[in-house]
């Protein structure tokens, strides 16, 4: 927004009741980029740790005499990865593009 947006009564300057209400709506939406950060952040993280903890739940199948189950994991790790990487390069795409 500009400031001649914040400038409510029209008379060509922003006034201390407008100034605050620009430096509300500013504080706010630095707030919000900031919450969108670091839920992305999160949500490549848990992506991340996801894809390294996979393999041990096939072993862990295995190892506890369950071979249907593992095979099921086994089979499903194809798509699981490929979903993963493109929520992790997502994140890491549109971040790069924001800084620009």
């Amino acid at each position: 927004m500009t400031n001649q947006d914040y400038d409510l009564n029209g008379n060509g300057k922003i006034d201390p009741e407008e100034r605050e209400i620009m430096l509300e709506d500013r504080r706010r939406q630095m707030e919000d980029a900031d919450a969108k950060r670091d839920s992305q952040r999160k949500m490549a993280w848990f992506s991340l740790t996801g894809m390294l903890v996979f393999p041990f739940g096939v072993i862990l199948t295995e190892y506890l005499g369950l071979p249907n189950a593992s095979t099921l994991l086994s089979s499903m790790s194809n798509i699981y990865y490929v979903s993963i990487a493109a929520i992790v390069a997502a994140y890491y795409g549109f971040t790069n593009i924001g800084d620009k």
